[in-house]
């Protein structure tokens, strides 16, 4: 006897079930069947119709089976990009948030970032304290550049960190009136541009290689000569253009003589745009007196300067 009616009573709760389950997959059904018959050429959900969806995926089991004019995985999005969106408002509903962070202050970040590739978010966090911005360390982090390899410095900061230590040397040519060839030996440094040794021969040996390298660095302070020698071969370009390609040579004195005379230019007078418009021998800034013009190389070239009237 209980047998049975343990049998009626779940038969009976299977009933009410699946009855409800219909009424849920009818209700579906009918409202896209409503949905499709809009005349809206491209059937479009509104707010309503999505939330509806979603109150059926979170309350129904066989919402899937159901659905027809979108997929399921829309259906999930929705509820994900309404969960988002809730949190968002009651976060920020009647409070004010984090503050923002002023533009200038952000591209300051990103600045100091792509200019200081071995500095990471405390570093440059420090830096923005000292110029009195202040800024949490999770914002500068979050401006900072991101960079694709690890980080290292240019190749410009390299080679300027070296520039001290480096020399060019190399010989050129040049030809006399009477059809004889003379060679130049130059050694040039890096980093003033400036010429530390030079020397005229017919003859350039090993031996006298050997002794001009010897007077231009001695007592062992010789520095470092790359293969690259790009440097040497622009100013050997600029002793031809502004001096030799002007001049007339007799023999190796009369050679050595205009060298040093446009060298004593180089030096002291001529601008290098590699030095920031300035020469070797920086020259100072003369903003009073009246100007003359000192000719330079024989009066290939000019000094000006300010002398008081």
């Amino acid at each position: 006897m209980l047998e049975i009616l343990f049998s009626f009573l779940s038969s009976f709760r299977v009933y009410f079930r699946t009855h409800a389950d219909i009424q849920l997959e009818v209700l579906a059904l009918r409202h896209q069947v409503t949905v499709l018959q809009r005349t809206n050429p491209k059937p479009k959900l509104r707010p309503a119709d999505r939330r509806l969806w979603v109150w059926l995926s979170r309350s129904w089991s066989r919402w899937r089976s159901a659905l027809v004019i979108v997929k399921p995985d829309t259906v999930v999005d929705w509820h994900r990009r309404g969960f988002r969106w809730y949190w968002t408002w009651k976060v920020r509903h009647g409070k004010a948030g984090r503050p923002s962070v002023p533009k200038a202050t952000r591209e300051l970040i990103r600045t100091m970032s792509r200019d200081n590739v071995l500095w990471g978010a405390p570093r440059i966090h420090g830096e923005l304290l000292k110029l009195g911005i202040t800024v949490s360390q999770a914002s500068v982090a979050k401006y900072m550049v991101r960079h694709c390899k690890p980080p290292s410095q240019t190749w410009r900061t390299f080679l300027e960190n070296h520039l001290s230590q480096m020399v060019s040397v190399d010989f050129f040519t040049v030809h006399t009136l009477w059809f004889e060839t003379l060679f130049v030996f130059v050694v040039l440094a890096h980093d003033r541009r400036r010429i530390l040794h030079f020397n005229v021969t017919v003859h350039p040996t090993a031996d006298w290689t050997a002794h001009q390298i010897v007077e231009a660095f001695p007592f062992d302070s010789a520095p470092r000569s790359p293969w690259q020698r790009a440097y040497v071969e622009r100013l050997i370009g600029s002793i031809r253009r502004e001096c030799l390609d002007h001049v007339i040579v007799f023999n190796e004195e009369c050679l050595r003589r205009t060298l040093l005379s446009y060298f004593r230019y180089y030096h002291g007078a001529r601008l290098h745009l590699s030095l920031g418009k300035d020469s070797p021998d920086p020259r100072s800034i003369q903003p009073v007196g009246e100007i003359v013009a000192i000719p330079q190389v024989g009066g290939l070239h000019h000094l000006y300067e300010r002398h008081a009237a």
